[in-house]
């Protein structure tokens, strides 16, 4: 018994995907790097050709033959970031920080990034508002936009980032308050896992709302500094226990008393309120016996005298209470604090006689200028070191000391700090462009700068700390194998926010500048937080200089030519299986013609001819206009990224406005789409012959200057796929589910039953039904589409095509096509509505899942684990079982033994009604609820004649030997 052709085949296409897969990155994200790659500037050297894991690109870093991480901090890119981002299915980081020339709108389709984990854009240029898309990231944990130019407020869906654990949106020019969920929407309150809330420096405003803080919180940093919050600080402050940073400072229109359980929060290190219009009693910071850092200066507090937890918070280092009113004598305990490091007392009503007769040795300043102190006892002389007293009844009195004439810093003699240098009196020299190590060589270092938002200490005269953050920086680069010999620290001081600031300078080791891999991972530990620094330096971030590779271009060339052997190989042998495959299906072709077989020849789209009456060349459109490419590109305004909507293997759809103003979606064909020109033609003659509020409308067809497009009616609220896996933002409930399901049972059923001649659409999935502003269901997608014919018969021989895991297995076996394998692709739509799963995933058939687990003696017939979770309590799902039974039906094996679609249309119509779903006015109460979730949303590519299913279209000659269901 010889070996089946068609066997033979399929063997040789499972070889060449072998084969391919083990030698090049996948063709999609390749294609989504090329993209990215077209809208930047100063790209790395060798991004280039078509193999970025093979060839290891730059900054990217692939798993098997699959992107997971873009790390391109200070490369100086330039442009924009491409809507292309969407095609990196699998990128889990993405790292584009300090690169202050990278600028525009972030694509909101980076919200189908599914998978993605950090998004790190630091010290870019990015601007506009930002993507609510990115609350679609369910996977996310560390996003940093901080130092961009984002305007608009703050939006609401990121509080559905159940994961996120760092969140920081500070120094941008953000306005609006904070979200916080409601019947509609997330918010901030939501974020129950998040430690970090980094949203200083911008223009927030409104009231703090009291709902935003909830006793489930992990915060530990709360940076709210420099904006226009007002109002007053919510009580339900003191439900974070695990706060350890807490920053209000520079927020002048906050008002009203601190509250008072604020005394709860017995973590907290860092309290900063200064310069707000807090009023009410001076804070009672009693219990609060881990603060190190204290600043409540320039606020509103009603008079008062020295509190007594002064003297009681061992662990302070810094007390700054300037111009609050506060009397009495100075206690002298105060003084002998062990950590005490700096007082700023200034500007008070503090009296009396002065006496430091014991002070700590770390004690650098005390500021107690324009008081009410009369007297300084002589012992408190014996303080040598900064003591201001300008102001003051005691300097006003003809005293002439010291200490009437000192202002400034601590130790102003001493120079700022400066990393010690190791070089002899003669130094080697230098070319322009390196530097002096500490270790005395000569070479390029990185640069950037350090900013701490709240350091525990004050004193930035002891060097100690600053070689400690050297060590343990150094320490961290050598730990991850980065070619690092010294960093160097100098120049620290508090800027103009409140933040210690300082130059940070990384140097290379055993070369004399840094590759362009060892700069993406510096800046990667750097932007990411990898590197912690020691605990009494707070939360900091960083922002890199862009870096210059003199001889980065070299040691890549170098580094790819180990490639060629490969890439020639992987060439001569591809192409050697591909010329075999080529010449048996010639041969087998030829051998198997049958007149039987009557599909359709694709021909060239520049031949047809509009004006001809040839049926044979031109399509035949009834109603469909015919546009000019120039029109089109006018309507797309130049198919604009921003118009830019979607991408599939087809091309590119845009949004457009015609000079009516009706919206429209412009399906653009690319070179090597994987719609071929019969697709194109049948998708125009079949549209233009349907009207049906259920099937989406073809407004117009281009095929001029050699372009294929497409321009359909605009669909607002994408693919029925998308809401079923939460990336379109439109929630779906039960009845809404069932509203959808039956609309599109209707345009199925218009097509089988009241076209003329029939139509069998081939290719129904939850990817080709579109969802309009009221959430009526569309069906689209007619490039496979077959009609009937004139003469009536009910099937038709032809190539099997359509999508895998809903492609009729009996259409598949015998090629006989007819209007039940709609029916049966339909019934696989169904099953997938209410499990919200791929209908074929990892081998896992949804058909099969539902038939074997289905008992008709339990309630909900014991589907409880297979249902989509989100439909919420089975008590609400009125007419499943009725609902799973027609699904069931649709799928049977024998297609005579499906239901009709007009029989499915009147038994989803009966399960609506029992359901409460049915009736114009359940329709329009649906799409009512619906536009709180969608009413601007942007689709990802609903026109996509596929879209995210592209991958998985089966279209071949058929193959006896093989089932479609999986073993």
């Amino acid at each position: 018994m010889g070996v089946s052709p068609w066997n033979i085949i399929f063997l040789l296409i499972v070889l060449v995907q072998v084969f391919v897969a083990s030698a090049d990155t996948n063709a999609q994200d390749t294609s989504g790097l090329n993209g990215i790659a077209g809208s930047w500037g100063n790209k790395p050297s060798n991004w280039a050709g078509n193999d970025p894991c093979g060839d290891k690109w730059i900054g990217i870093i692939c798993t098997g033959n699959r992107v997971t991480s873009i790390r391109l901090s200070s490369f100086g890119l330039f442009g924009t970031l491409s809507g292309d981002i969407q095609s990196l299915t699998e990128l889990q980081y993405l790292d584009l920080s300090y690169n202050k020339n990278l600028n525009g709108p972030l694509p909101s389709t980076i919200g189908t990034l599914s998978k993605l984990q950090n998004l790190i854009l630091v010290g870019c240029g990015f601007t506009g508002e930002i993507p609510k898309e990115i609350g679609q990231l369910s996977n996310l944990i560390f996003l940093s936009l901080n130092s961009n130019k984002f305007t608009g407020s703050i939006p609401p869906s990121l509080g559905g980032l159940s994961k996120l654990y760092w969140f920081d949106l500070a120094d941008n020019q953000l306005t609006g308050g904070l979200p916080i969920s409601n019947a509609t929407s997330p918010g901030l309150d939501n974020l129950t896992s998040t430690k970090h809330f980094h949203f200083g420096i911008n223009q927030l405003s409104g009231s703090i709302p009291s709902q935003i803080f909830n006793s489930n919180m992990k915060l530990i940093h709360l940076l709210l500094d420099n904006n226009k919050f007002s109002g007053s600080i919510p009580s339900t402050l003191g439900l974070l226990k695990t706060l350890e940073v807490l920053r209000f400072d520079n927020n002048p229109q906050l008002t009203g008393p601190v509250p008072t359980n604020l005394k709860n929060l017995t973590s907290l290190a860092e309290f900063h309120l200064a310069n707000c219009n807090l009023t009410g009693p001076l804070p009672d910071l009693t219990g609060m016996t881990s603060l190190s850092f204290v600043d409540m200066s320039n606020n509103s507090f009603s008079p008062s005298d020295v509190p007594t937890w002064f003297t009681a918070s061992l662990s302070l280092t810094s007390l700054y209470l300037e111009n609050l009113r506060i009397g009495g004598e100075v206690p002298q305990g105060l003084f002998s604090l062990p950590s005490i490091q700096t007082l700023r007392l200034r500007g008070n009503h503090l009296n009396g006689t002065l006496s430091i007769l014991d002070f700590s040795s770390q004690l650098q300043l005390v500021d107690l200028r324009d008081n009410d102190i009369t007297t300084v006892t002589s012992a408190g002389m014996t303080y040598k070191k900064t003591l201001m007293l300008s102001g003051n009844p005691y300097c006003n009195q003809g005293n002439d000391d010291a200490h009437c004439k000192a202002s400034g810093q601590s130790n102003p003699a001493l120079p700022p700090y400066k990393t010690t240098s190791n070089c002899p009196a003669l130094p080697p020299q230098c070319l322009s462009t390196q530097q002096l190590s500490p270790n005395c060589i000569c070479s390029v270092p990185y640069r950037g700068t350090l900013f701490f938002r709240s350091p525990g200490f004050s004193d930035l005269g002891n060097s100690s700390y600053f070689i400690q953050l050297e060590g343990t920086m150094k320490t961290k680069f050598l730990s991850l194998s980065l070619p690092v010999d010294s960093i160097a620290i100098h120049d620290p001081f508090v800027d103009a926010n409140n933040n210690l600031e300082m130059s940070l300078e990384v140097y290379p080791s055993g070369k004399d500048q840094f590759s362009e891999q060892d700069i993406s991972g510096i800046g990667f530990i750097l932007s990411n937080q990898t590197y912690k620094p020691p605990s009494n330096f707070g939360p900091y971030y960083f922002l890199g200089q862009t870096y210059s590779f003199a001889n980065g271009a070299l040691q890549t060339s170098k580094s790819n030519t180990n490639h060629i052997p490969l890439i020639v190989g992987a060439s001569v042998g591809g192409a050697a299986v591909i010329a075999a495959l080529l010449a048996l299906i010639i041969c087998i072709a030829r051998r198997k013609r049958s007149p039987k077989q009557t599909e359709d020849r694709s021909q060239s789209y520049v031949s047809w001819d509009i004006k001809s009456t040839s049926t044979s060349t031109a399509p035949q459109v009834r109603g469909a206009r015919m546009f000019s490419f120039d029109e089109l590109k006018k309507v797309t305004n130049n198919f604009s990224e921003a118009n830019d909507i979607g991408t599939g293997g087809y091309g590119k759809v845009y949004r457009g406005t015609l000079p009516t103003g009706q919206l429209v979606a412009v399906k653009r064909s690319q070179q090597g789409s994987l719609q071929g020109n019969l697709e194109f033609r049948t998708e125009i003659e079949l549209l233009s012959r349907v009207h049906h509020k259920n099937v989406v409308s073809l407004v117009g067809f281009c095929f001029d200057q050699g372009e294929q497009m497409l321009v359909y009616e605009y669909v607002p609220n994408g693919t029925l796929k998308e809401s079923l896996t939460g990336k379109s933002g439109v929630r779906l409930d039960w009845k809404r589910r069932l509203r959808v399901v039956l609309g599109a049972a209707k345009g199925i059923a218009y097509l089988h039953e009241l076209a003329d001649p029939p139509i069998i659409h081939r290719d129904i999935k939850s990817s080709n039904v579109l969802l309009d502003e009221r959430l009526n269901a569309k069906v689209s997608d007619f490039g496979l589409s077959k009609l009937l014919g004139e003469d009536g018969r009910g099937q038709i021989t032809t190539q099997v095509k359509g999508t895998m895991g809903y492609l009729d297995p009996e259409y598949y076996m015998t090629q006989q096509l007819t209007d039940r394998s709609d029916v049966y692709s339909f019934g696989v739509l169904l099953l997938e509505v209410i499990t919200a799963r791929k209908p074929l995933e990892r081998g896992r058939y949804v058909v099969r899942e539902v038939k074997e687990a289905v008992d008709r003696r339990k309630d909900m017939y014991g589907l409880h684990e297979l249902l989509d979770p989100a439909l919420g309590a089975s008590s609400a799902l009125a007419g499943l079982e009725p609902y799973v039974d027609l699904a069931l039906r649709c799928v049977e094996e024998s297609g005579a033994d499906r239901p009709s679609m007009g029989e499915a249309v009147a038994e989803i119509e009966r399960i609506a009604k029992v359901a409460g779903a049915g009736g114009a006015a359940a329709a329009e109460s649906a799409a009512s609820d619906s536009m709180s979730y969608a009413a601007s949303r942007t689709p990802r590519h609903p026109y996509g004649g596929g879209g995210g299913d592209s991958a998985s279209e089966y279209s071949g000659g058929g193959l006896p030997s093989m089932r479609v269901e999986p073993k």
